[in-house]
């Protein structure tokens, strides 16, 4: 849960009053592991192709 709120700097707060519900949660973690998945596969691709 903490992972997508330093990431995005949501505010505590709002993580505790449920202004941020679960599922906002979720798919902010999706996408930081769709961004990290991704950034992964570009640094592969470039050491495989570039010299």
């Amino acid at each position: 849960m903490l992972r997508p709120a330093l990431a995005f700097h949501v505010d505590q707060k709002d993580l505790n009053s449920g202004a941020v519900d679960l599922c906002r949660i979720a798919l902010l973690n999706d996408y930081l592991d769709m961004r990290e998945d991704n950034d992964a596969r570009v640094d592969k691709w470039r050491a495989a192709n570039e010299q």
